[in-house]
């Protein structure tokens, strides 16, 4: 079994050669880079930003590992060409939709995007997310079944299977054919509203790795079990955004000690 460990960068804007430096001295191998607007490789300058960003990265010892963006060809031959595997996408349920009406829109997009991530050779990573999205690991993996595994795979989100109140050991037997990623991250429900109130609210809690409802422990052990040889990425969110880098560096510290 052999992992590696990337960080996804969005919480930090810095230029590229400082984000290396900062992420390498964390002990990362690699980052999932943002391609978003206001982020250090936009989408509509995908084309010339994204290798000259694997370049400058490559410079201070830290890959791309994955990306996450738009799906169109522009992205998907700069990934290629950046030398950037998966592409991460989460997928919404839209409120006119049914669930299965968008599951079965959302497979025709896909279908129709396997020649062109076959001819750049990248694969779409689904990632699972609690709410109205591509919830849990039964729904990801009836999304992408149907598809080769080097075209489209899963991205799973330890943090959002919790949430979902899915055993992890489970979970990952259930995607373990398509997975190409594990996002290790933490939370909990928190309430917000009081006790006197008529009908309880609640709200994500993002969190460290010792502390929220996901069992980071069951979850390296699971993948540890099964020989898993790929990438875990932290995701690096926090409701506490003003503590990010002290929590990442506590969590990184944490995670390597599971895998150890």
């Amino acid at each position: 079994m052999s992992v590696r460990y990337s960080v996804f960068t969005k919480p930090w804007k810095l230029p590229l050669p400082q984000l290396g430096e900062f992420v390498h001295s964390l002990g990362f191998d690699g980052v999932e880079l943002p391609v978003r607007p206001g982020f250090q490789v936009e989408p509509e300058n995908v084309s010339r930003d994204l290798p000259r960003a694997a370049r400058l990265l490559r410079e201070q010892g830290v890959s791309i590992d994955s990306v996450a963006g738009p799906t169109d060809e522009a992205t998907i031959a700069a990934c290629a060409e950046a030398g950037v595997p998966i592409l991460r996408i989460c997928v919404d349920i839209p409120p006119h939709e049914s669930y299965l009406e968008a599951e079965a829109r959302l497979q025709r997009e896909y279908e129709a995007l396997v020649p062109i991530l076959d001819r750049y050779g990248v694969t779409l990573g689904i990632q699972n997310h609690c709410d109205r999205f591509v919830a849990n690991a039964m729904q990801l993996r009836h999304l992408i079944e149907r598809f080769d595994p080097k075209h489209i795979g899963a991205v799973w989100d330890a943090a959002h299977n919790a949430l979902n109140g899915e055993d992890p050991e489970l979970a990952l037997d259930i995607v373990w054919s398509h997975l190409c990623l594990v996002n290790l991250k933490n939370a909990y429900w928190q309430r917000v509203n009081g006790p006197e109130a008529e009908v309880a609210r609640w709200r994500h809690y993002w969190t460290t790795g010792r502390h929220g409802l996901a069992s980071w422990p069951r979850v390296a052990a699971e993948l540890k079990r099964r020989g898993y040889d790929g990438v875990i990425c932290l995701t690096a969110e926090y409701s506490d955004e003003q503590a990010v880098d002290r929590l990442i560096a506590e969590d990184i510290a944490f995670a390597k000690s599971l895998f150890a």
